[in-house]
């Protein structure tokens, strides 16, 4: 049985030819940002991409079709709240196809169909990880472990973000990483990025300079080495908050997810937005700006890894 995998004809043909092709993903429009924000990202992002000389490829699920390279009526669609979008994680997909439903695809999904369908480079904001024990939680009580990790570990796809979201446990994070074999290079910085904050404290045992440096470590690590973990390379914000005042909005807002008994997918969306309200804004101007940054990173390792191909 093929794939209900339906590609858009600019991105079959770039592919087929060879040329840069980024993944995107689209939680961030179903869930990740309101409206009308969640449409400027995925417009922005798709913006940077071509600016970069690379072809934008959205990923969603459109009535029951995994759609690579969503047109904008499809992210229109995604983007309004009425229509209760899901939130598709890979275990998801099979089950929302079959019912001919719409999703956004998180960061592990997005990672499966583009190695799915040959694409080898894709943006995101900030990858999901390690949770943070909410307070009163028992330190032995099993750790919430986003499906971002493991389908890092198995995907081929270079994952271009500002590092794991804030409201993670970044440590904890950075161990499974390794952990799971992971390479995580940072793009200019020798620190973990830690989304719209300053910064993680977190050092990074590898960095490139540019894109060429980028794409000859994936070409050393997928072709020569023939690992199949994909590699995180890892952007700093170009505006970011301070630490000290998104660890402040973090802790009251696990105090308020526990008392209100969120859990599960809905618990990222719920901290981003009240680390955004308690920011007054920056935090989500932050994630914009961020989201545009990768993609324009993204396109741009897209471009060199096809040169270095061709």
């Amino acid at each position: 049985m093929n794939p209900p995998l339906r590609l858009a004809e600019e991105v079959r043909a770039a592919l087929a030819a060879g040329g840069p092709v980024v993944a995107l993903e689209t939680s961030v429009v179903a869930q990740g940002l309101p409206p009308p924000h969640n449409l400027e990202a995925a417009r922005r992002c798709a913006a940077a991409v071509r600016a970069a000389g690379a072809v934008p490829a959205a990923v969603a699920v459109v009535a029951g079709e995994v759609v690579v390279g969503a047109e904008d009526a499809a992210l229109e669609r995604l983007a309004d709240p009425a229509r209760r979008p899901a939130k598709a994680s890979p275990r998801d997909l099979a089950a929302l196809c079959a019912a001919g439903r719409d999703a956004g695809t998180t960061v592990a999904a997005t990672a499966a169909v583009a190695a799915l369908a040959g694409i080898r480079v894709f943006a995101t904001g900030g990858i999901g990880g390690v949770h943070r024990l909410a307070p009163g939680e028992p330190a032995a009580g099993a750790a919430d472990v986003s499906a971002d990790l493991a389908e890092l570990a198995r995907a081929p796809v270079c994952v271009v973000s500002a590092g794991p979201k804030a409201i993670l446990d970044l440590a904890a994070t950075a161990e499974a990483l390794e952990t799971l074999g992971v390479p995580v290079l940072g793009w200019r910085t020798s620190e973990l990025p830690a989304f719209y904050s300053d910064g993680s404290g977190i050092a990074l045992e590898h960095r490139v300079e540019d894109a060429a440096a980028a794409a000859r470590v994936l070409r050393l690590h997928w072709d020569a080495l023939r690992r199949r973990e994909g590699v995180l390379l890892a952007v700093p914000p170009p505006e970011a908050v301070a630490r000290e005042v998104v660890e402040a909005a973090i802790a009251a807002a696990l105090e308020d997810a526990r008392a209100r008994g969120i859990r599960g997918k809905a618990v990222t969306p719920f901290l981003l937005e009240a680390v955004s309200r308690a920011t007054r804004g920056r935090a989500r101007a932050a994630n914009l700006a961020l989201l545009e940054r990768n993609a324009a990173v993204a396109g741009e390792v897209a471009v060199a890894l096809a040169a270095a191909a061709g």
